[in-house]
């Protein structure tokens, strides 16, 4: 009898044991790339979830309920900084589960918005007061070098929450490096005809995609999207493309400027999108180079066709 007990005992310990290696790490993102390194780090294991819906700007996004009980209640929640999703540092007051602020993280390659910055082609307005001069350009997500970091560090927490699982993020992140190796060549590749050639945005948010390829802009039209802009305004600005010529004016969706259509009209100027953010990426191993590849093939398809 005692026989039968201990094995009894055996099998439902194996299956609490089972049970709690099941357990999964409930991981939450604040933006899309770090959602997409996440699923890079948890493939196989977990799907993280991200905050921000398609579309929505982490500079001034407008939390529901819903996400501030998601904030409160996930195991590990990953943001940018203050720098970039202003509206978190309060939601976050509460939260006493981790919560990493990946802009403060060793090893980064960080960039700041120039002091002395002569890209603009007209005085910063309202819409750039989040990139004021000196201040933390936080789209460090489209440097490969900084995903490596970011990604490392998820592999640390989630190995530590969840050892049973740990080999596996080690080996994705192996995996995850290897990919963006791969990666980094295609896109030096794709983009090596570009380089020098003029473009100008409407969001300075690539400085970093650039400097890993040796790219630069040639202005940033820095325009509130609630406020039409003078028509002083807008003469200088279509001066400034009519001396560049043939050249690209990138937006980022989902909303491209009012007054696109009206600076382009009549000169050789092609209006495209950049998405950053890569709102509508699916949550796989391979989305953040997705976004990365995208990201390249857009703006080298736009300056390829003039």
């Amino acid at each position: 009898m005692s026989r039968l007990f201990s094995i009894f005992v055996a099998i439902f310990t194996s299956f609490l044991l089972i049970g709690s290696a099941q357990a999964e790490v409930k991981v939450l993102t604040s933006i899309k790339p770090l959602q997409l390194i996440a699923a890079a780090v948890q493939d196989g294991v977990a799907i993280p979830e991200v905050l921000l819906p398609p579309g929505a700007s982490p500079h001034n996004y407008a939390l529901r309920p819903s996400d501030v009980r998601k904030v409160q209640s996930v195991d590990l929640l990953y943001w940018i900084g203050p720098d970039m999703e202003g509206f978190m540092p309060r939601v976050l007051n509460g939260r006493t589960l981790p919560s990493v602020a990946v802009q403060d993280l060793p090893g980064l390659k960080l960039r700041h918005f120039a002091e002395d910055n002569h890209s603009h082609a007209e005085e910063a307005d309202e819409h750039d007061h989040d990139h004021r001069p000196g201040s933390l350009d936080a789209h460090l997500w489209l440097a490969p070098v900084n995903a490596r970091v970011i990604a490392a560090k998820m592999t640390e927490d989630l190995s530590a929450a969840d050892p049973v699982n740990a080999a596996r993020y080690q080996s994705n992140l192996k995996a995850f490096g290897e990919r963006l190796d791969a990666l980094d060549l295609r896109l030096k590749k794709r983009l090596a005809g570009i380089e020098g050639k003029p473009y100008f945005v409407f969001h300075e948010a690539f400085d970093y995609f650039e400097d890993a390829y040796g790219l630069k802009h040639a202005g940033v039209f820095s325009v509130a999207a609630e406020v039409q802009p003078g028509a002083q305004h807008v003469a200088a600005m279509r001066a400034r493309l009519q001396e560049v010529g043939k050249t690209c004016v990138f937006s980022e969706p989902p909303l491209r400027p009012r007054l696109a259509e009206t600076l382009v009209a009549g000169l050789p100027v092609k209006l495209a999108e950049l998405d950053a953010l890569g709102g509508y990426t699916p949550a796989t191993a391979q989305g953040y180079e997705q976004i990365l590849e995208k990201l390249g093939n857009d703006l080298a398809g736009c300056l390829e066709s003039l």
